[in-house]
């Protein structure tokens, strides 16, 4: 990912781009197990598609990219799979943030710090202080994250904001409990991708994804490339967002864009 070049237009390149991408990234065992390899495989396979699709999002210049690495419900896997998997993200990190930020890449971990070793929340927050000045891609990497905890957490903390008396509960609005989730200050996902053939959300920014376009793929996201990821940026590109709005309503606006006569 070092010194990506410059995007040129062309067939494969959406005219319109998402603001934030967010993806599951799922099948990583899958593919492990279909080529006759340890789970883990999958996994550490599985850290090239990132840096691919890291790559993609710097040189389209989407402002965010949200990736599911590590569920609240993934403590349930094995012991050792659950070990290898932190010694994994400990490893990532250490090895590519160097290049994250050499690429104006500003790093973000959201999700519950607590359930990891002290060692790996140091990392954490010196992998997150090198890149905090970083203006590019904002890379979020969901870590022990789930979307019922993330509204949990803000609504405590929205709870205590009425208790102290700062605020009455009849002023609580929906722009006040987005200021309060984890990723606070970002614009909502447009495209929602989840690689691997499953169909559903699995507790990933539940809040946040209420509007999103989804795109679900066969594809296991070590399988997942530069191409595969430009086809669902150019099936993105192709839908109508409206919003609650008509299609009329929609195409009336597009005409009164000044540019658009």
């Amino acid at each position: 990912m070092d010194n990506p070049a410059p995007v040129e237009q062309s067939a494969e390149t959406p005219l319109r781009v998402p603001r934030h991408v967010a993806i599951i990234m799922d099948g990583n065992g899958r593919w492990a197990q279909e080529r006759g390899l340890p789970r883990f495989s999958g996994h550490k396979a599985g850290v090239e598609a990132v840096r691919a699709v890291v790559e993609q999002c710097v040189k389209l210049n989407i402002e965010v990219l949200t990736l599911f690495a590590f569920s609240s419900e993934n403590w349930r896997r094995p012991p050792k799979e659950v070990k290898l998997l932190m010694d994994l993200f400990m490893l990532t990190l250490n090895r590519e943030i160097k290049r994250l930020k050499r690429n104006n890449v500003r790093l973000r971990i959201i999700g519950d710090h607590s359930g990891f070793s002290s060692r790996l929340q140091v990392k954490i927050r010196e992998a997150e202080e090198m890149t905090e000045a970083c203006t590019g891609l904002t890379l979020q990497i969901a870590a022990n994250y789930g979307g019922r905890w993330d509204l949990t957490q803000a609504a405590r903390k929205i709870a205590q904001l009425a208790v102290n008396g700062d605020i009455e509960p009849e002023s609580i609005t929906e722009e006040m409990l987005s200021s309060q989730i984890s990723t606070a200050g970002l614009p909502d996902p447009d495209l929602f991708i989840r690689t691997g053939g499953e169909k559903r959300l699995s507790n990933f920014l539940l809040w946040q994804s209420a509007y999103a376009e989804l795109y679900l793929t066969e594809v296991l996201w070590p399988d997942f490339s530069a191409s595969v990821f430009s086809q669902a940026l150019q099936d993105y590109a192709g839908r109508q967002r409206r919003f609650g709005r008509t299609t009329e309503q929609i195409i009336q606006q597009q005409a009164n864009v000044p540019g658009n006569e």
